[in-house]
């Protein structure tokens, strides 16, 4: 067996260079950025439950010391448990359930497949750029999630301070810049690429 048949073979990395490497460095850098985001969301889901946990906790018994506040408080769940139990807590009733399910289908894609494009070697640039749109379009939705529980967050760190409307307005915006940026400064070039490719499928 010769090295160059490990192409052919079930690793993830070859001998053989990847092809359009600079379109993936840029894809990879978007899905880390994006499972970023992801984390943090999942992360602030649970923090705004385990306040709601203890200010229920407290009002049943006001008397509780902050050791045993904390102690009364539920473990951490999964997030999709995390909004089950948002869902069924008081502070749900007011909270726009669907986006924050939305962002959590867009974490599970993004931490299960934002980097799923099959093997980098082999890879197709209409498969780059067909994958690339299904990250944004996750990001997008965790993006929206994510603006709706940070100003929870921002509310239970900063009870006197009013809402960041401004910031709130730009901030899906802003995640898709942060996100993208790299990969779609790439994106007019090889679209014309791929217009110009021989194997580019017909409409």
């Amino acid at each position: 067996m010769t090295s160059d048949t490990v192409a052919d073979m079930g690793w993830s990395l070859s001998l053989f260079a990847p092809p359009h490497q600079e379109l993936l460095d840029a894809l990879f850098l978007a899905v880390g950025r994006a499972l970023h985001l992801a984390n943090a969301y999942e992360d602030k889901c649970q923090f705004v439950l385990r306040i709601g946990n203890m200010a229920t906790a407290s009002q049943a018994d006001p008397v509780l010391t902050l050791d045993e506040l904390i102690a009364a408080t539920p473990a951490d769940k999964m997030l999709g448990g995390t909004l089950h139990s948002l869902a069924n807590h008081p502070m749900g009733v007011t909270m726009d359930m669907n986006t924050l399910h939305k962002a959590r289908e867009a974490r599970n894609f993004i931490a299960h497949e934002g980097a799923s494009i099959g093997y980098i070697w082999s890879a197709r640039l209409e498969t780059i750029l067909q994958h690339a749109v299904k990250l944004r379009t996750a990001v997008a939705d965790l993006a929206a999630g994510d603006n709706l529980i940070s100003q929870w967050v921002h509310g239970l760190e900063e009870p006197h301070a009013s809402l960041p409307t401004d910031w709130i307005a730009v901030y899906p915006d802003l995640v898709d810049r942060w996100v993208f940026t790299d990969l779609l400064a790439l994106l007019p070039e090889l679209a014309q690429e791929q217009t110009d490719s021989p194997d580019t499928p017909a409409d």
